[in-house]
């Protein structure tokens, strides 16, 4: 069983040749900058600072590898979409963040992080077409559900569910908020099941192609 209270920080990379041996199964986490990916990872792991927020959003140019116990990863994936980053880094990010989703084989989630207010911007839907051959199972968090009535939280939940239906990526979508501690659980026992999962095949799950020319 998972313990996600063992979650580490393990290390930092700036190109593959700094990523972790492909031994054994990973979860990335991927959003627009100030989404609340660090905060999720934070709350996942019932620590306060593991993970950290850039003072600068948009600044933060590198993968980080945390060894989720002895059996399995988290990584936290640089943030997209922040408009003030020059050109010629988000092109660091395009090679980056691609190099790492389409060539890690023993990926098996990823969690994509959306403001619920502010759902499948452009970036967003970028990020989803770049997603849609790994492989990986899916999982979208709506953060900062907390900001919205639940009934408001529930229906914008439900579009969401539709729209990614609509163009055929097949995802799980769960409320989230780490301040209110919303979908914490239903999150880690999610992603145990999918890590049990990629455990008992076996076998990664199989390689993508994730290419282009714009940053996610």
């Amino acid at each position: 069983m998972t313990d996600f209270s063992q979650t580490r920080f393990l290390t930092s990379a700036v190109g593959a040749a700094g990523f972790p041996p492909e031994d054994r199964p990973e979860i990335a986490f991927a959003g627009r900058s100030n989404v609340g990916k660090s905060s999720a990872i934070n709350a996942l792991a019932n620590r306060k600072r593991l993970a950290f927020a850039s003072k600068t959003p948009g600044r933060t140019q590198t993968i980080n590898f945390f060894d989720l116990g002895p059996a399995a990863r988290l990584v936290d994936l640089p943030g997209y979409g922040y408009a003030a980053v020059p050109q010629a880094m988000r092109e660091e990010w395009d090679a980056l963040v691609g190099g790492y989703l389409g060539n890690r084989s023993c990926l098996a989630a990823v969690v994509v992080l959306m403001d619920i207010r502010h759902p499948l911007k452009d970036h967003d839907l970028h990020l989803f077409e770049w997603l849609r051959p790994l492989g990986a199972k899916l999982l979208v968090l709506l953060t900062k559900a907390d900001k919205l009535s639940r009934s408001a939280a529930v229906a914008t939940q439900t579009k969401v569910q539709a729209a990614l239906r609509a163009r055929a990526i097949h995802a799980e979508v769960m409320l989230f908020s780490a301040p209110k501690k919303l979908g914490v659980e239903e999150t880690k026992g999610l992603l145990q099941h999918w890590l049990e999962q990629a455990a008992a095949n076996k076998r990664p799950p199989a390689k993508g192609n994730a290419t282009g020319g714009e940053e996610p």
